[in-house]
C-alpha cells in the first residue's frame, strides 16, 4: 500500500528541528514582553469578509492565494492568510478599547496562502505577529522597529538590512494615484496580465510586482515622497530622527508598498541577501483607517510579521546542535532486577524534571551505551546484578569518560551531578 505523503507546500516540523523553532519563539515572549506586548491566540478561520474588508478585495492575497470554502451552514470561510485583521477582529469584538485604546499585542501561529512553493515559503507557514494600538505618535514606529531589529539579533540573524518608506494618508495618496496612471498611460501592453488589472483596482500594486519587466518599468515611475502632504512628511521625518538615536541603520525604499491596502505612512520591511529574490523575513508598517473600516473606533495603528520559516533558515547552522535538548541521564540497566529499579528510578527522575531515559529490550551494556551515545546523553547510571547488591553504581561522564560511584538508596544525594 501507498504510503500517503503531507500534502504539497505542507511541511512536518521535525522533533531535531522544534528546539531552534522553541527557542526562537521563547526569544520572541521574552522580548516582546519587554517591551510591554501581551500574547493573544485568534483562530485559524475566520469569515472571508474578514480579509476581504481588511486586505483588501484587489490583493492578490484575497484574488488568488486565499484557502477559501462553503462549511456546511453555508458560510463563506477563510484559513487566516496573515494575523493582523484577526488581532483586530478580536480587539473590536471583545471591546479591549472600551477601558483603555492602547494594546500592544502579539501571537504566534500558522497562516495559509496557496501560492507556488519555493525555498523558505510555504502553503502553510509560520508568523511572529505584533501589533500596537492607539498610538499615532512617531516614535511608536521606531519603537517597534528597535523592538524588531533586538529580536532578529538576538536570534542569530546578522546584519539584518531595514528599509522604510512612507505611503501617505488619504489626504495625499489620492495625487500620487493619479500620477502613476497618467505614467502608466500607453505602457499597458508592457506591463503583465496583473499589473494591467491592477491598474483599474488599485494601480499602486503595480509597485508590489516581482517580475523584472514591470520592476524595469515602474523604476522610472513618480515616487510617493513627491507627494507626501506636511503632516505625513513631517511623520515620517520624526520616524527616522527616532530611528537615529538608537543608532539604527536604515535605507529609504521609495518603491516599498507592501501587499496589503491597508497600511498608510511608516511601512518597512528587514531583507538579507540569503533568500536571493525572496529575501524579505519582516513586513510591516502603519494601518491607521483599518479599525475603522472593520466597523471600530478611529484608532490607530502600526504592526509587523516575521516569517518564521525565513527567519529560521538564516539563522547559523553551527547553532543547530543547541536546539536539540538531549537527556540528562541514560540508566543501562542489566538483569531483571536491575531493569526494576530503573524503571522505578527513570520515572522519579522525570517526575522530578530531570530528562531521563532507558532500554526496554534487555540489551548488553555495549548496545546499550551506543543508543545512550546516539541520544547524545551526558551522563549513564550502569547498574547489573552486582550494583543492586553493593547497593552502589558507576556514573559515567559521557564527555570525559570519568567514572564516579554514587548510592542507589539515595539518589538525591547526587541527582544534581546530572
Amino acid at each position: 500500500m501507498e504510503i500517503i505523503t503531507a500534502v504539497k507546500g505542507f511541511k512536518d516540523i521535525l522533533p531535531e528541528e522544534t528546539g531552534k523553532w522553541q527557542y526562537v519563539e521563547e526569544q520572541a515572549r521574552k522580548i516582546f514582553t519587554a517591551f510591554g506586548c501581551r500574547e493573544i491566540r485568534v483562530p485559524i478561520l475566520e469569515k472571508t469578509d474578514l480579509f476581504a474588508r481588511g486586505i483588501g478585495e484587489a490583493t492578490d492575497i484575497v484574488e488568488k492565494e486565499m484557502y477559501t470554502f462553503r462549511d456546511r451552514g453555508d458560510d463563506l470561510i477563510t484559513l487566516r492568510p496573515e494575523a493582523t485583521a484577526s488581532v483586530i477582529r478580536s480587539y473590536l469584538e471583545h471591546h479591549l478599547y472600551a477601558a483603555d485604546p492602547v494594546a500592544k499585542l502579539y501571537t504566534i501561529g500558522p497562516m495559509f496562502r496557496r501560492e507556488r512553493p519555493q525555498k523558505g515559503r510555504y502553503r502553510q507557514f509560520h508568523q511572529l505577529d505584533v501589533e500596537i494600538l492607539g498610538y499615532e505618535d512617531a516614535r511608536i514606529d521606531a519603537e517597534l522597529i528597535l523592538m524588531l531589529i533586538h529580536f532578529l539579533k538576538s536570534v542569530g540573524l546578522k546584519s539584518p538590512q531595514l528599509e522604510v518608506n512612507s505611503l501617505g494618508c488619504p489626504s495625499c495618496r489620492p495625487s500620487f494615484r493619479e500620477s502613476i496612471l497618467k505614467f502608466l498611460q500607453g505602457k499597458e501592453n508592457d506591463l503583465c496580465d496583473d499589473c494591467r488589472r491592477r491598474i483599474s483596482t488599485n494601480p499602486l500594486r503595480v509597485f508590489d510586482c516581482k517580475l523584472e519587466g514591470c520592476k524595469h518599468i515602474i523604476a522610472q515611475g513618480p515616487v510617493i515622497q513627491d507627494f507626501l502632504c506636511g503632516g505625513c512628511r513631517d511623520h515620517f521625518a520624526a520616524v527616522l530622527a527616532s530611528l537615529a538615536i538608537f543608532g539604527i541603520d536604515y535605507a529609504i525604499n521609495p518603491r516599498m508598498v507592501r501587499g496589503l491596502d491597508y497600511y498608510a505612512r511608516t511601512t518597512f520591511e528587514v531583507t538579507t541577501d540569503f533568500l536571493c529574490a525572496q529575501n524579505a523575513i519582516v513586513g510591516g508598517g502603519r494601518y491607521d483607517g483599518l479599525i475603522r473600516d472593520l466597523g471600530g473606533p478611529d484608532i490607530p495603528g502600526i504592526g509587523f510579521a516575521v516569517g518564521l520559516e525565513r527567519l529560521l533558515a538564516m539563522m547559523p547552522a553551527d547553532q543547530s546542535e543547541n536546539f536539540i535538548e538531549s537527556p540528562s541521564l541514560f540508566i543501562a540497566a542489566l538483569g531483571t532486577e536491575a531493569q526494576k529499579f530503573a524503571y522505578q528510578l527513570c520515572n522519579r527522575f522525570r517526575r522530578q524534571g530531570i530528562q531521563t531515559e532507558m532500554d526496554y529490550t534487555a540489551k548488553g551494556l555495549k548496545s546499550q551505551m551506543k543508543r545512550a551515545d546516539r541520544l547524545k546523553c551526558r551522563k549513564v547510571l550502569i547498574i547489573g546484578d552486582r550494583e543492586i547488591e553493593s547497593r552502589q553504581a558507576d556514573l559515567r561522564d559521557m564527555q570525559t569518560g570519568e567514572q564516579v560511584k554514587v548510592t542507589l538508596d539515595n539518589p538525591e544525594e547526587w541527582k544534581d551531578r546530572i
